[in-house]
C-alpha cells in the first residue's frame, strides 16, 4: 500500500503537543529575564548556564526553566511519537532527561559537577540537533516532502550552531541562535499536533478528513 492509499481518519487535537510550544517558551523565557536580571551578564558572550550557576543571583528562574522545559519535552515526545514517523520522540525524551542533568549539575559547583554539566548540555544540544533530522526522512517517506526538507535544514543549522560555541569564547549568540532554532522546530510540530494535523502516511499537511463509519 502506498502513502497515498493509507486511508484518511479524523484527528482530534492532542493536548500532548503543547509540551513542544509551553516548554520551549518557558525555556526562552527564563534565559531571557534571567540574562536582563543578572549584573554583568552580557547574552551574545555568555552561556544560558551562567545564570544557573552557584551563587548567581537568577539561579532559581533559570533552574525553573530547565525544569519546566524538561517536563514540558517529556509530554512532547509522546505527541511526537503518536503523530510523527520515526524516531524523532525519542531524540526529545532524551532532551528533557538531558536538560533535567543541567538543571541538577550547575556551574561553579566542582570540578566533577562541571564536568557532568559539560556532559550533560552536549547531550542536550546533540537531542535537540537529532529531533529533526529523525523525522526528516519519515516525513520524505509519508509524503511530506516540504517538511522533510525543512527539519534537514532546521537540524543542520541547530548543530552548526551549538557546534561553534566550541570554538567561540563569546558562545552565546551561537548558543542562542542554535536553541531557538531547534525550539522553532518543536513548536511548529506542537501547534500542528494541537490542532489536529497529521504527520502520518496519507494525511497530507491539513487536518485529515474524516471516513465513514462501516464496511
Amino acid at each position: 500500500m502506498t502513502a497515498s492509499a493509507v486511508p484518511s481518519v479524523r484527528r482530534r487535537p492532542d493536548l500532548t503537543g503543547l509540551g513542544l510550544v509551553l516548554g520551549p517558551v518557558a525555556f526562552i523565557g527564563a534565559w531571557a529575564t534571567a540574562g536582563a536580571r543578572t549584573p554583568g551578564y552580557v547574552p551574545t558572550r555568555d552561556a544560558i548556564s551562567r545564570t544557573a550557576a552557584v551563587g548567581a543571583p537568577e539561579r532559581p528562574l533559570m533552574t525553573a526553566g530547565f525544569l519546566a522545559f524538561a517536563a514540558c519535552a517529556a509530554v512532547g515526545s509522546v505527541a511526537l511519537r503518536r503523530h510523527v514517523p520515526g524516531p524523532a520522540w525519542i531524540a526529545t525524551a532524551v532532551n528533557a532527561a538531558a536538560t533535567v542533568g543541567v538543571a541538577a549539575s550547575p556551574l561553579e559547583r566542582s570540578d566533577l559537577v562541571d564536568a557532568a554539566h559539560t556532559v550533560t548540555a552536549t547531550t542536550g544540544y546533540v537531542s535537540l540537533a537529532l529531533t529533526p533530522l529523525l523525522a526528516a526522512r519519515p516525513l520524505a517517506e509519508a509524503g511530506h516532502r516540504g517538511l522533510a526538507r525543512a527539519s534537514v535544514a532546521t537540524g543542520v543549522a541547530v548543530g552548526a550552531c551549538l557546534a561553534a560555541t566550541a570554538g567561540l569564547e563569546s558562545s552565546g549568540l551561537p548558543q542562542r541562535v542554535g536553541l531557538t532554532i531547534g525550539d522553532a522546530w518543536l513548536i511548529a510540530a506542537g501547534l500542528a499536533i494541537v490542532s489536529g494535523h497529521t504527520l502520518r502516511p496519507g494525511g497530507g499537511t491539513g487536518p485529515a478528513p474524516a471516513v465513514r463509519a462501516g464496511p
